[in-house]
């Protein structure tokens, strides 16, 4: 088992140092730069002439090490990170961290409520689908996963609020707390209202992901309840739910656990639209600005942070499968 897990970590980190490359190249592969952009607003705004425009540009370039070879970049780039300092975003001139790390708690609970509902929700209806096979209430969870899977995030995000203003006649519930608890202390009043403006992005991020969970469930656990070691259970005399819950589940769930890993880094940077819609404070609308912007400091950071969420949530899920399954540890 610790063999098992020493080769997962040390797998790991040539793949973190693979993805800091594919992250650093990606934010410099647009032509030009916000240097580029601010000489730009320097002429525009501010009545500079192209020369003194230019001048400026290339001692931001030259402060900043801009002005370098791209490789000695990324190496300056990559031992700066590890070292918690992200940089100057080039837009705002505002260090990195400050921008980013409320946003990332944010988002990273956000991400882990809306994982949990998808799980507790697409096992617990897919279990029942499997063992009550085209009755009524399989086929509506059937219609309703499909329909999960199919509605974007963004326009099921619009029907709830349509649904919560115009039957229950609530507040618009934008962001994630109302104007008087915006800046105020934490209490059990701020709390309350943050559940309140928090289940509504929790469904809509984790609606997709219990459909499918829900359908893989389901197509699995038909799958086991059909193999012989179920027969076996069922003619010693088991009851029917040690036999489904103890047997059947622990191995028709294997292949979800392994789907841990990617939707864990996705839902943290997926519904960007959804985001803007429900007025979230999360990643995803800063990534959106900081690649309209080209601010190279910003992106690269949100992308590899992100690449490691996929990593250490891939390593998770690898953990987990095999403690449930002891085969996988003899891969």
């Amino acid at each position: 088992m610790a063999a098992f897990f020493v080769r997962r970590i040390l797998w790991a980190i040539p793949t973190v140092l693979l993805i800091s490359i594919v992250c650093f190249l990606i934010t410099n592969l647009p032509a030009g730069d916000v240097i580029d952009d601010l000489e730009h607003r320097l002429m525009q705004n501010q009545g500079y002439s192209a020369q003194a425009a230019k001048a400026e540009g290339d001692a931001i370039r030259a402060r900043y090490g801009l002005d370098q070879p791209l490789p000695i970049q990324y190496g300056y780039w990559l031992f700066n990170f590890f070292r918690g300092d992200f940089g100057i975003s080039l837009v705002t001139f505002k260090p990195v961290s400050d921008m980013i790390w409320d946003r990332l708690g944010y988002s990273i609970i956000f991400a882990l409520l809306s994982l949990g509902f998808a799980w507790f929700v697409g096992v617990a209806v897919g279990i029942y689908s499997a063992t009550h096979q085209y009755s009524l209430l399989d086929n509506i969870a059937t219609l309703l996963s499909f329909l999960g899977q199919s509605i974007p995030d963004f326009l099921l995000a619009l029907i709830l609020l349509m649904v919560v203003v115009l039957v229950f006649n609530a507040p618009l519930p934008l962001g994630l707390s109302s104007s008087e608890y915006a800046n105020a202390p934490w209490s059990f009043d701020k709390f309350k209202d943050l559940l309140a403006h928090l289940w509504i992005p929790v469904i809509v991020a984790g609606a997709p992901g219990a459909a499918g969970i829900m359908r893989v469930m389901r197509g699995n656990l038909m799958d086991e309840l059909g193999r012989q070691y179920v027969e076996t259970a069922r003619a010693k005399g088991l009851p029917e739910s040690s036999v489904i819950n103890k047997h059947a589940v622990r191995i028709a769930i294997n292949p979800l656990i392994t789907l841990l890993g990617f939707q864990f880094p996705l839902i943290i940077s997926s519904g960007v639209i959804t985001s803007i819609v429900l007025s979230l404070p999360t990643i995803g609308p800063l990534l959106q600005d900081a690649l309209l912007t080209k601010d190279i400091q910003v992106s690269s950071t949100i992308l590899m942070m992100l690449g490691i969420l996929l990593v250490l949530g891939n390593l998770v899920a690898d953990m987990l499968l095999a403690w449930v399954d002891p085969r996988i540890r003899l891969d």
